[in-house]
């Protein structure tokens, strides 16, 4: 009897919810409900050092805005919970414990510090880079002895020292890889919580996940996962790695956030519609036939084949969403596309939050449109008479250009984005690049304005909010790259 098809999506709460995560989201939905199966949000929290509960809830909205919901998750419950890897400490514990016993897996009891070492010394050497098997040999005894005296250990698993590690990819065909490339991976932590290796294929083998659809960047993991089955006796599930998203740049380089924007919440706050943005997502990899370009998620479930799918890299284009989504907003009726306009912006709470901002600045209610103009913007040109002003005097291209860069990179680490932690940030970075203030937040205030004369920095920054900000920090620091000094 054929096993009910599950699929998962398995995010990080750690930033903000990515494109990408939408983008391979889409094609384990749409598989699962071609085949009748179930869609299973599971969320990878084991990195809580960097684990943010506010991700966390971001990454479920704005895949609820895409209509691409769940059928078990860790707010809606499921017979296979819990769905937060944080939450199963002890299901992890309990089965690296089970690869101690049967010889797959030993404790390594090496210090940071030697491993450190080993690494600089294989560097040096320009030999194979990677553990050198020094606790794999040890007694049960001798381990036990010293794991009972309380000296720290991870647990690592026993590769094979030679051969080769075989995986059938639906889409890639046979995928082979030595062994020797590979390292005995470190399985639990010293601090009792799992890598990603393992508690990913517990997760996927105890929620029954029968088909594991991800990025290509995860192939190179996959000989691991697949010597994890094997020590633990199970059957893998079919493998399917999706070709990556990449910018539109000479090398196609893989999307990210410094070529492209990749949060979902930027192209929510730039409008674009959900229905557009998935049908985007769904070009990106899929081919509906017959030149069609423009076609809903039902439709995309009845047509649904991985032989649709191509392996060249989809590039993700803007000019392209943008015109898919002109597609879909020409199709809505007027009081259709009235409520969107106000849902984002046109709205009373938008107009409170703007008003104190400009009230002592405006004489009349007209200049209200004009002083606010730049909040209702996506993209601003800095091609103006106030573009110099991203230039101070005595400064250079390559200077403010890697400033106002690195204002983008603080604004991306801000979790509390709050006024005074925004000043916070921007004078740390006017004092890391040796800066006086004014000099890095004149060309800020351009930068995000696009004129020299604004309502307040900061508050006009926390009112525009991260996305469009850092969106145009970057932008303004490739422009004011191209100044002649």
């Amino acid at each position: 009897m054929t096993k009910p098809v599950r699929t998962r999506i398995a995010p990080s709460p750690t930033g903000d919810p990515h494109v990408g995560t939408a983008y391979i989201a889409l094609f384990n939905y749409v598989f699962a409900k071609k085949h009748g199966g179930s869609f299973i949000l599971r969320i990878e929290d084991t990195d809580q050092a960097r684990a943010r509960s506010d991700s966390e809830g971001a990454i479920m909205k704005s895949l609820h805005w895409l209509g691409l919901s769940w059928d078990e998750g860790p707010d809606v419950g499921g017979p296979k919970g819990p769905y937060r890897q944080s939450e199963r400490q002890t299901i992890y514990q309990e089965h690296a414990q089970i690869l101690l016993d049967r010889g797959e897996a030993y404790r390594c009891f090496c210090t940071p510090e030697r491993l450190g070492i080993l690494r600089e010394e294989q560097r040096q050497a320009k030999g194979r880079m990677g553990y050198d098997y020094r606790c794999r040999d040890l007694s049960s005894q001798e381990s036990d002895r010293r794991a009972q005296e309380g000296e720290p250990f991870t647990i690592r698993l026993k590769m094979p020292k030679e051969g080769f590690s075989l995986m059938t990819d639906l889409l890639r065909g046979e995928v082979r890889r030595s062994y020797e490339e590979l390292d005995d991976q470190v399985l639990l932590k010293s601090d009792g919580f799992p890598t990603y290796h393992l508690a990913n294929v517990v997760d996927d083998h105890l929620m029954e996940i029968t088909h594991v659809i991800r990025a290509e960047e995860w192939i190179p993991s996959t000989p691991k996962h697949i010597r994890l089955y094997e020590a633990f006796g199970w059957e893998a599930p079919v493998w399917i790695h999706m070709p990556l998203l990449r910018n539109p740049d000479k090398n196609k380089s893989k999307i990210s956030k410094r070529k492209n924007p990749v949060s979902l919440l930027f192209y929510k706050e730039a409008g674009i519609l959900p229905s557009a943005l998935v049908n985007f997502l769904a070009l990106m990899g899929f081919s509906f036939g017959e030149d069609v370009e423009k076609f809903t998620v039902e439709q995309m479930i009845e047509v649904f084949s991985f032989e649709k799918v191509s392996l060249g890299g989809p590039v993700f284009d803007l000019d392209k969403l943008n015109w898919i989504n002109g597609l879909y907003m020409r199709d809505l009726s007027e009081e259709a596309l009235l409520a969107e306009m106000e849902a984002i912006w046109l709205n009373r709470a938008y107009f409170a939050k703007l008003l104190p901002l400009v009230q002592n600045r405006i004489k009349n209610l007209n200049d209200f449109i004009d002083q606010t103009a730049f909040f209702f913007n996506v993209e601003l040109s800095y091609d103006t008479p106030d573009g110099p002003l991203l230039l101070p005097k005595n400064r250079t291209p390559k200077e403010m250009g890697e400033a106002l860069t690195e204002a983008a990179e603080a604004m991306d680490r801000m979790e509390s984005w709050t006024i005074e932690a925004i000043e916070a940030a921007l004078r740390t970075v006017a004092e890391e690049k040796n800066l006086k203030v004014k000099e890095l937040f004149m060309p800020v205030r351009v930068a995000i304005s696009g004129k020299k004369a604004s309502p307040p920095l900061f508050e006009s920054i926390e009112a525009l909010g991260k996305e469009r900000v850092r969106f145009r920090l970057r932008k303004a620091a490739e422009y004011v790259k191209t100044l002649q000094s």
